[in-house]
């Protein structure tokens, strides 16, 4: 077996997967398990960082609580997988090549692409120079030194959603003497059932956060932000959650995009105009009977693994079968001794049952936790199939025979 990517012989397909995300992870840790007693498959992930990211625990860190580091490297070496740390810089899908930042080439027969979102900072005046951002573990150990060191004064989470109702939640609940504003254009809480919406909004003000809902951030200021209507909210510190963008390399390689950049898939989730271009997570615009899937870590794994069964059945001289994915729930949660949990149809729309307090908490942490025991168990599967935990127990994929 080749252990260059330069120029890979006859008899090695090198798959290539770009981003260590919750998708990308998932992909390539399956993908190693389900090959590993092959010799002539070469499995290749490259992330930024040796360090895993757990980007729903961020608003955790971001309040100075410390998260167990995760070794990538380690884990892929356990799967059988190589390691490539770098940041992607262009990706020729016509040569089948990646460059990254130390000027590197790696070659590809398969390529997994996976990199992920950042907050969209681009679209409001100001945040870029005076908004603090999730995106990375950098990005919430900066936020949380800034925290700690404010003695008083007033944080300004912008975005309403789930992240921004969590980090609200979060810093409501670690530093009591700083007053706390979320502003976004939804109520929070606003996809979830009346009983779920309440409880999270009575949370919310047990927690002495302030909610100005139905109205836009025009822009951001050293002190202040700027709402619609001229009217403005003084901040000592603003925390942008308001919306992601995807990297620009997927179009820039000549992929075939939607408006927001993420690679348009068929069914088995190849690209639609590069087949032997998969994309995952967030960088994937996913069509499902219920319209197009929405970035989320319960979306994003379940788009790698399938990614990883889909290669394998190729690689054994079999066609891949479509991707079918229902949404089950939507936990959140508020600070570290409440949370709400809206169960919902496959199309996320919420049904009636819901968990709140002490059983939304032990749900969130034992069902929804860290995904890194997932991974751990992946490393341990039969290579004969491909499984998904459900319910706390793996349950075989069906696309795996």
């Amino acid at each position: 077996m080749s252990t260059s990517h330069e120029a890979g012989t006859a008899t090695t397909h090198r798959v290539l997967i770009l981003g260590a995300g919750y998708a990308g992870m998932a992909a390539a840790i399956q993908l190693a398990a389900r090959t590993k007693r092959r010799t002539d498959v070469q499995v290749t992930l490259v992330n930024a960082q040796e360090r895993f990211t757990e980007r729903l625990r961020l608003h955790m860190v971001a309040t100075g609580q410390h998260l167990h580091e995760r070794d990538i490297p380690a884990l892929l070496a356990d799967a059988g997988a190589r390691f490539v740390r770098g940041w992607v810089t262009a990706v020729d899908a016509h040569a089948k090549t990646v460059r990254i930042d130390d000027s590197r080439v790696l070659h590809y027969d398969t390529l997994v692409y996976g990199l992920g979102s950042v907050a969209d900072t681009t679209l409001v005046p100001g945040v870029e120079d005076h908004a603090y951002t999730l995106d990375s573990a950098q990005d919430a150990a900066s936020l949380a030194d800034r925290l700690a060191r404010l003695a008083d004064g007033t944080v300004v989470v912008v975005g309403s959603g789930l992240t921004g109702v969590e980090s609200a939640a979060e810093i409501a609940e670690r530093y009591p003497r700083l007053n706390v504003v979320l502003a976004g254009r939804q109520e929070p809480g606003a996809s979830m059932n009346p009983r779920a919406r309440d409880y999270l909004r009575a949370a919310l003000d047990r927690l002495g956060v302030q909610v100005h809902s139905g109205t836009a951030v025009t822009k951001v200021l050293p002190d202040s932000v700027e709402l619609a209507g001229e009217t403005s909210i003084a901040a000592d510190v603003v925390l942008w959650t308001g919306g992601t963008r995807v990297s620009p390399l997927a179009a820039a390689a000549g992929l075939t995009v939607d408006q927001r950049g993420r690679v348009v898939t068929d069914a088995t989730l190849r690209s639609v105009s590069h087949p032997d271009v998969y994309a995952i997570g967030d960088a994937a615009a996913i069509r499902q009977g219920y319209g197009n899937m929405h970035g989320t870590c319960q979306s994003g794994m379940p788009t790698g693994v399938h990614a990883a069964v889909s290669i394998a059945r190729a690689l054994d001289g079999r066609q891949p079968r479509p991707f079918r994915f229902g949404y089950y729930h939507t936990p959140v949660s508020l600070g570290r001794h409440d949370a709400v949990v809206q169960f919902t149809h496959p199309d996320d729309s919420p049904r009636r049952v819901c968990l709140t307090g002490r059983a939304a908490v032990w749900y969130k942490e034992t069902v929804s936790a860290s995904p890194w025991p997932t991974y751990l168990r992946m490393v341990k599967l039969p290579s004969s199939g491909a499984f998904w935990p459900h319910g706390g127990r793996f349950t075989r994929l069906r696309d795996a025979r």
